[in-house]
């Protein structure tokens, strides 16, 4: 690998870390760099959830604050999108790659349109009587909708942040930022699963993995707190843009 492909990658695994810890869209940034450097599209899909993986850890260093008093609704939420994860994980090893290239243009076209709705559905869902979040347990359709999204983060995963954080916001009241927190540590778990079991069997280009997720780390870990701090609208509406963008160059 050369400087500047390193560089590059580098550079999309910070973006991929805010963007991921922000907005739920750190493969907006993250795959198409792989793309860049040469990888085919499985390959370059593999190796972005392996270097993902420093995503959670980031996030999760940086959400303290949000994530203490929720360790039981993690361990329930983590462990059914992990079990989501690994069915994604498993759905891609067994799809052809051109099935995978047809798809993949339709998964970023949809999480950049559900950015950029993400307000009115927040408005829409907040009309909503909801328990406190730390006492609630899933019921059997946000278990399955967090499953489902588990499913799909294992197997591509561009904007299932924002997916999880819809179904999140379904089920209690309580500061954005903590929902954020918990967002990305349900989708982490997700990521790790699939990630595992691409490190086995999958052709994961272990040194752009490795590149990516330096960058990706350090992004994630100031995520959490400028989701404190800014304000995101500017912020979502470009990665929405950037990604109805990469959608519509890889239909050509």
């Amino acid at each position: 690998m050369g400087i500047g492909s390193a560089a590059l990658l580098v550079s999309a695994g910070v973006a991929s870390g805010l963007a991921g810890s922000i907005a739920g869209l750190a493969s907006l940034f993250s795959y198409p760099a792989l793309l860049a450097v040469g990888l085919p599209p499985v390959a370059a899909n593999v190796t972005n959830t392996v270097a993902l993986f420093s995503n959670t850890v980031g996030t999760a260093a940086g959400s303290r604050t949000e994530l203490r008093g929720q360790r039981d609704r993690l361990l329930r939420l983590a462990t059914i999108a992990a079990l989501g994860g690994a069915v994604g994980a498993a759905l891609l090893l067994g799809t052809p790659s051109s099935a995978f290239e047809a798809v993949v243009p339709w998964l970023i076209a949809l999480g950049s349109v559900l950015i950029l709705v993400r307000d009115p559905l927040r408005r829409l869902m907040a009309s909503r009587p909801r328990p406190l979040a730390h006492t609630a347990r899933p019921t059997l359709p946000v278990a399955c909708a967090v499953l489902l999204v588990g499913l799909y983060g294992g197997y591509f995963g561009a904007a299932s942040g924002v997916l999880m954080l819809a179904v999140l916001s379904l089920t209690a009241t309580e500061p954005l930022p903590v929902t954020n927190a918990v967002k990305n540590i349900a989708t982490g778990a997700a990521n790790v699963t699939a990630a595992v079991a691409y490190a086995a069997v999958a052709p994961v280009n272990w040194p752009a993995a490795a590149t990516l997720g330096l960058g990706a780390l350090l992004g994630s870990r100031l995520g959490p707190p400028a989701v404190r701090r800014l304000p995101e609208t500017p912020l979502r509406i470009a990665i929405a843009l950037s990604g109805l963008g990469l959608a519509i160059s890889l239909w050509h």
